[in-house]
């Protein structure tokens, strides 16, 4: 799906909401709501307002890891993103081309056998690409520790867009816990990062329930837009329960991100019952595969040329989304993982009360 919008350059969140002004916090961004094709406009510290008792929100609980390290290929400098830990010991990465402002560029993988030199004499050594025919990612072998090399010479991912690197506590969510074994995710699971400790208060007590997932996000591709590839996931049996009561009840079950509705589906079976699991994921949701679980969506703005606008359609509906984005673009709201919020929920789902008087 492409929506024939344009995202103008001033719409990119460049720094977090909390560093827009004084006495912010992260719940400072704008939440568009999108009920089938009704638009309404909120604050992002409205969403109890437009959720009831018995609504469940599906919660990914991956950290974010500081994925970016700065290394040498040959003479040249470069930046490697590391991705995703592969079963056999090897990780996906991505290398790129710093860009002289902070930033970087793509640059074109391998060749295999490359060798790229990382702090503490860490050698890198390029084997395959991760898909035939992609050079983007390739597997790479690292003899070391990964997770530590990344502690201690690693920054979080940042694109052009950004105005100045941020701490690793920027692109923390309010629900990420730590791993054990130090997996986590290349970059943050970021429709989850308006929620601070208070707002989920405020939800917990009018009774709406948070069920905990885990999906290890790998490198975005900004330039390409490629579909998501195989993910580490897991659905605990007590989220699992959850959702299936809150089903079984009437309440909504409402993923937050991209990355929660890739889990919970790749947990479903054809009739719609949620059971535990954990392992990759290769699910690519769109339209014709339509969702079993999720009744909506909270998520960020994504490019209009972005795969995830297929799972967007799947959720709500293709006129839902042209219409959504059509009024953030012409509202100004703010893209990226620090800009605003969309929630989108099917038509049906909708009830008088709920739009706070911001319907359109």
């Amino acid at each position: 799906m492409t929506l024939a919008v344009r995202v103008p350059d001033e719409l990119a969140a460049r720094v977090p909401a909390e560093q827009r002004g004084p006495g912010l916090g992260r719940d400072a961004v704008r939440l568009l709501v999108s009920h089938g094709t009704a638009v309404s406009h909120h604050a992002f510290a409205d969403l109890p307002t437009l959720l009831r008792a018995g609504d469940l929100l599906i919660v990914n609980t991956s950290q974010t890891l500081p994925a970016a390290v700065d290394g040498t290929a040959g003479h040249a400098r470069v930046v490697v993103h590391f991705s995703t830990r592969g079963d056999d010991g090897r990780w996906a990465v991505e290398l790129r081309d710093p860009d002289g402002r902070g930033t970087t560029r793509a640059r074109a993988g391998g060749p295999a056998d490359s060798v790229v030199r990382l702090p503490g004499d860490v050698r890198l050594v390029l084997e395959e690409p991760l898909a035939p025919g992609s050079g983007r990612l390739w597997w790479a072998r690292v003899p070391a520790d990964v997770p530590a090399l990344l502690r201690r010479h690693g920054r979080p991912i940042r694109y052009s867009y950004t105005e100045r690197d941020q701490p690793l506590s920027a692109h923390q969510t309010v629900f990420a816990l730590p791993s054990a074994d130090g997996a986590g995710s290349a970059e943050m699971p970021s429709a989850a990062r308006p929620f601070t400790a208070g707002l989920v208060a405020r939800l917990v007590s009018q009774g709406v329930q948070f069920a905990p997932v885990i999906l290890h996000t790998g490198v975005a591709s900004p330039e390409a837009h490629e579909p998501p590839y195989p993910e580490l996931f897991a659905v605990p049996e007590a989220s699992a329960r959850l959702i299936n009561a809150a089903r079984a009840g009437g309440g909504r079950v409402i993923a937050v991100g991209t990355t929660a509705v890739r889990a919970v589906e790749s947990a479903a079976g054809p009739d719609g019952v949620v059971r535990a699991a954990a392992g990759r994921t290769e699910l690519v949701v769109t339209p014709e595969r339509g969702v079993r679980v999720v009744d909506g969506l909270l998520t960020g703005l994504h490019e209009p040329q972005a795969s995830h606008l297929l799972m967007l359609e799947a959720v709500a509906g293709r006129a839902a989304v042209n219409r959504g984005y059509t009024e953030a673009v012409r509202r100004l709201y703010l893209w990226h993982e620090f800009g605003d919020t969309h929630l989108l929920l099917p038509e049906e789902f909708a009830h008088a009360g709920n739009c706070g008087g911001n319907c359109r």
